[in-house]
């Protein structure tokens, strides 16, 4: 998906627009709490962290910010970045929907004030009309390569291919056991775990965790299957997988350190052990995905005009162009 230069720049600026939206909510939380190290502890799940103001945001939404800074970046820079686009506009509008019934709900007033609520409704509508907006951009700002040499989008090698397959799939599986689990261990959630409820503490523009671990089950499954078969928009919706990945993977790591889990691993339960196994999984295989899927993969150039001719110097091969040239040379050379 080759973009107009107008494309481009649309795309970019709707990508700043998404991230200033993200910067601003974090900025907020920042400020709200007085000590960014306690935000941390609290995204990471520490039990006692102990917070002034409640937070509106959790680590994803740092993930968000990465994802709309290197998006804008990738349209400015190369006139391929359609994929990227796709991918950006479709995880905002998966990860952003809940949030139109959430910030309404009536738990929400007792946490957060009239006005920040009705400011994370505007900008979650906001949120959700630019991820359209970015899809619509990538699919009507498309046109054919100029000529040859131009360059064309890239699809997974065979190798980055097979590897971000297995990775994300087996990724992809292990989010949709946990959750089974979840629904075995705690029926009584249901549906809040999915769609939200009194029963869960939220950020306010959060997406509730059942919703969170879907849309991630999704994003490595369907990724990863792009990537078998060397899709182009493999690329794009593998590293967004891989960075949320990294990120669950990565807070539940620091963690099992804090509470020094590794240490008295043979004395947890077998539950707890294979939690902190798959922690240690997830954060391995985003790495991974995210080290081959970021190279630059092959690419569905055209041939150039020239092929089929000898050496590239116009003349036309013996046997495809006229007759074989002589064996000898003519009398009198």
């Amino acid at each position: 998906m080759i973009l107009t230069r107008g494309a481009r720049v649309t795309g970019a600026v709707l990508c700043v627009l998404l991230a200033v939206m993200v910067a601003g909510w974090l900025v907020r939380d920042v400020g709200a709490v007085d000590d960014p190290g306690r935000l941390w502890r609290y995204w990471a799940g520490y039990r006692e962290a102990q917070l002034s103001a409640v937070p509106t945001t959790s680590a994803d939404d740092v993930v968000l910010l990465l994802v709309y800074v290197v998006a804008a970046f990738a349209a400015l820079r190369s006139a391929v970045a359609g994929t990227a686009l796709v991918a950006t506009g479709v995880v905002t509008l998966a990860v952003r929907l809940p949030a139109l019934w959430n910030i309404g709900a009536s738990r929400m007033n007792a946490r957060f004030s009239d006005d920040l609520r009705t400011r994370a409704l505007i900008c979650a509508f906001a949120a959700l009309a630019v991820g359209i907006a970015l899809i619509i951009t990538a699919g009507a700002g498309r046109r054919p390569p100029h000529d040859f040499s131009e360059r064309t989008p890239t699809r997974p090698g065979r190798g980055a291919s097979v590897t971000a397959f297995l990775l994300l799939g087996a990724s992809g599986a292990v989010v949709i056991a946990w959750e089974i689990r979840q629904a075995v261990r705690f029926p009584f959630i249901y549906p809040d775990w999915f769609v939200g409820g009194d029963r869960l503490l939220l950020g306010l523009i959060d997406a509730p965790p059942g919703w969170h671990n879907a849309v991630l089950a999704l994003l490595c499954l369907f990724a990863g299957t792009s990537a078998l078969f060397h899709a182009v928009h493999a690329r794009p919706f593998g590293l967004i997988a891989a960075g949320f990945l990294l990120s669950v993977g990565v807070l539940g790591v620091v963690r099992a350190v804090h509470y020094r889990m590794l240490d008295h691993f043979a004395d947890l339960r077998t539950e707890d052990q294979l939690t902190l196994l798959s922690w240690f999984f997830e954060t391995i295989a985003a790495a991974v995905v995210l080290i081959v899927l970021a190279r630059r993969g092959s690419t569905d150039d055209p041939a150039p005009p020239h092929q089929g001719y000898g050496q590239g110097y116009g003349h036309p091969r013996p046997g495809v162009f006229g007759p074989p040239p002589p064996s000898q040379p003519p009398p009198g050379w």
